[in-house]
């Protein structure tokens, strides 16, 4: 499914790991990432939390996409910092799934907390 993901490898996202339920992405704030107080932009923090989640509902193969998503935003990140983006899921039940995923600078001071809901589907 990443390697299919336009968006998010556009973005410099990365993979770093996944495992059944689990996921870990990584992306660097550039210059575009920035608003207007020299901040990153929080839409690409959901989009950075969005695809490790992504990462981690799909893992067991069948399409799965987002029923609903929720950010908190904790502290700010700058440009050139690095973000780590971690997935884990919380619960499965039927064709639901809830995620959750913390954003982390590298030097891991949490960025954002992130719940994802999900929904397996038969296709897109």
């Amino acid at each position: 499914m990443f390697a299919a993901d336009v968006a998010s490898r556009a973005l410099g996202i990365e993979l770093v790991e996944a495992a059944a339920g689990a996921a870990v992405a990584r992306m660097r704030v550039t210059g575009a990432m920035v608003n207007g107080h020299r901040i990153a932009h929080g839409g690409y923090l959901f989009l950075l939390a969005d695809t490790a989640f992504a990462l981690a509902c799909n893992s067991y193969g069948p399409v799965t996409v987002a029923a609903g998503g929720d950010i908190v935003f904790v502290r700010s990140a700058r440009e050139g910092d690095v973000l780590l983006a971690q997935a884990a899921e919380r619960l499965r039940y039927g064709r639901s799934g809830i995620y959750d995923v913390t954003v982390t600078r590298d030097d891991g001071v949490v960025i954002a907390e992130f719940r994802g809901r999900s929904r397996t589907v038969n296709g897109v």
